[in-house]
């Protein structure tokens, strides 16, 4: 009786999170099959769904879109899990165009304002532009939605955590100067814009009152 009830208080929470558990079943099904090739496949595999400034520039822009299927820097598991839960709860709250629709506009934008700056780079002859660069991976929509989720938090929540959060990634970036460092700060910009929206701001109030519906079987 306990197993079914749990069983269907997750398939109530799938039906409510399709977004969520639709782009975390395609993680761990594409995380799972990286895992069974062979490392040389598996570069092949990221090489071709970096969203970097070649392949943009010779029309790949789906790996826009490819190249968040990927978890990358992190433990994979850990990854999925941090997305399931940020995802998660901006679905929950906003509904799913919203929640999805934030977590794509901090992944794409990000993407293709820190591209465009290694691409500006190249065309005045500055040292330093990756234009073939390794660029895949969930952080960039991940950190603007937990920036978005934190902007549109409580006041206490808002004063700590946003804070907290900007002195990480800028620390993280002031030791490493790596592109997704940079990235990642550009995306937590994006997230607190995107809590200034009245599209999001419109749910807020009545996304805090829902509760996980709970089984009815006796």
């Amino acid at each position: 009786m306990a197993a079914e009830r749990a069983a269907d208080r997750s398939v109530a929470l799938a039906r409510r999170l399709p977004a969520t558990t639709t782009y975390v079943a395609l993680l761990l099904a594409t995380a799972a099959w990286l895992a069974s090739q062979p490392l040389r496949e598996q570069a092949r595999f990221i090489r071709h769904n970096s969203s970097n400034v070649h392949h943009l520039e010779v029309g790949k822009w789906w790996t826009l879109l490819t190249s968040g299927l990927v978890v990358d820097g992190v433990p994979v598991l850990l990854g999925i899990a941090a997305v399931a839960a940020a995802l998660g709860i901006a679905e929950w709250r906003w509904g799913t165009l919203r929640g999805m629709g934030t977590f794509l506009f901090g992944h794409v934008m990000a993407t293709l304002l820190t591209e465009g700056v290694m691409w500006l780079m190249r065309l005045a002859h500055v040292p330093g532009a990756l234009t073939r660069a390794r660029d895949v991976g969930i952080s960039y929509g991940l950190v603007a939605t937990v920036a978005c989720l934190l902007a549109l938090s409580s006041h206490r929540t808002r004063l700590y955590g946003l804070p907290a959060l900007t002195t990480f990634l800028t620390l993280a970036w002031v030791i490493n100067h790596e592109l997704a460092d940079a990235g990642h700060l550009v995306a937590l910009g994006l997230g607190i814009l995107a809590s200034h929206s009245r599209w999001l701001r419109d749910r807020r109030t009545a996304g805090r009152n829902r509760t996980i519906p709970t089984s009815t079987t006796p």
